[in-house]
């Protein structure tokens, strides 16, 4: 009898969740009771128009408001059960609607780590077309399959971004909840501190610093692709005024023809590879070096041109030899991917509660269904070459490790 009532259970929640991508949405109203699988979303779209709030029982029996959106997203971390109330004010027709939410253990176990790259589109670099390895053929699609063998689950292995802008996509196999007052997940990078610095007199936290901006994205619409609204997580050097909002920056393929310029006695090949040209007046170049001879415009990409968005931090690096001979980058506080070296996980850890819009205004969501990076800098140094942020590895904070037998 217990395996036939579960069985009833099972069929009842799989008929809720039956929506696209396992959302179960609302269309004609709210129900009274809901019955989900924890980190997994119920979007309730009442149709009817007032005044909304939703609200919760705190510990002292009091409601909380949650929302005053018309649209709530319910989401949570634990099972057990949850006890919502919706008021709508209307001069006519007032309501209230009380509303029991079961929260169910997962039948099959998330997995902590990523497990699909949606999109993968670095900007021009150095280890643009090697990390993952580009192979006559590829398309955009087997490249963004490449990038997922890469990086998913614990293969770790790294990718590059190339130049400002360039970005990357991906996902878990579950919503991400925002929990209050914790990281919500970290990336693993290949950030390092200089064991050698030649100026003693600096901060210890200077060595290989490629940062990476990070933005996260909830999955409104419930169709299971990147096309809802991003919102940055803001860090440590968002509202600084070094810092440049709305910036764009376009590529130029070379030429096949293009003759090359190098520089003598050093390693630069040609110091007018990659042109680039900025919304700020600046233009410049990716320099190709002789440590990384093949093509650094991504060779999938069909258009000649490439433009990206979005925030410029300022330069981290600093010639501190004097001479050329040792650049070193200085990490941001907090708040950027590769921007510390993996053992100092409170400085690779992100908090969903640093959501901002466009404007800066910050932005409370209840969990992130997709999560993008991309390189934050657009800077040359010397003969390192471009600055371009690599990952390996993403980890939701909240879902435990998996053991081995």
């Amino acid at each position: 009898m217990e395996r036939v009532i579960q069985t009833l259970i099972a069929g009842f929640s799989a008929f809720l969740l039956s929506c696209a991508s396992g959302v179960p949405m609302v269309n004609l109203g709210v129900d009274d009771l809901y019955v989900v699988e924890r980190m997994k979303k119920i979007i309730m779209h009442p149709e009817f128009p007032g005044q909304y709030e939703w609200s919760v029982k705190d510990r002292a029996g009091n409601d909380s408001v949650l929302s005053t959106d018309r649209d709530y997203i319910f989401l949570a971390g634990e099972a057990g059960e949850y006890f919502l109330k919706l008021r709508l004010t209307d001069p006519v027709n007032p309501v209230e609607h009380d509303i029991r939410i079961v929260v169910w253990e997962e039948q099959v176990a998330y997995s902590r780590y990523i497990t699909q790259v949606y999109e993968y589109r670095p900007a021009p670099g150095q280890f643009v077309n090697t990390m993952p390895q580009y192979e006559v053929g590829d398309t955009e699609e087997s490249m963004c399959q490449k990038a997922q063998a890469c990086i998913s689950d614990t293969v770790d292995v790294m990718i590059s971004l190339g130049g400002f802008g360039g970005y990357v996509t991906f996902g878990f196999d579950h919503t991400v909840v925002n929990v209050p007052g914790k990281k919500d997940f970290k990336i693993i990078g290949n950030a390092f501190y200089a064991a050698a610095n030649p100026n003693p007199n600096v901060p210890e936290d200077g060595g290989s610093s490629e940062p990476g901006i990070v933005m996260v994205s909830l999955d409104r619409n419930g169709n299971g692709i990147p096309d809802d609204e991003w919102y940055e997580l803001a860090g440590s050097e968002y509202d600084k005024p070094e810092t440049g909002h709305g910036y764009e920056i376009t590529y130029y393929r070379p030429a096949p023809d293009k003759t090359p310029t190098p520089e003598p006695d050093s390693p630069f090949t040609d110091t007018t590879y990659v042109h680039w040209e900025d919304n700020r007046g600046e233009r410049g170049y990716i320099v190709r070096n002789t440590y990384h001879r093949q093509e650094y415009y991504p060779r999938w990409m069909e258009p000649d041109r490439l433009t990206f968005s979005g925030t410029r931090l300022a330069n981290n690096y600093v010639d501190e030899s004097g001479n050329g001979s040792y650049y070193v980058q200085y990490a941001y506080d907090w708040g950027y991917a590769d921007c510390h070296p993996n053992e100092r996980e409170d400085k690779i850890s992100f908090d969903i509660g640093w959501a901002v819009d466009r404007e800066g205004n910050s932005v409370q969501l209840p969990g992130a269904d997709f999560i993008r990076v991309y390189t934050g800098v657009n800077q040359q140094c010397g003969w390192l070459g471009e600055t371009s942020t690599e990952l390996s590895r993403a980890e939701d904070l909240h879902v435990e490790r998996r053991t081995k037998n």
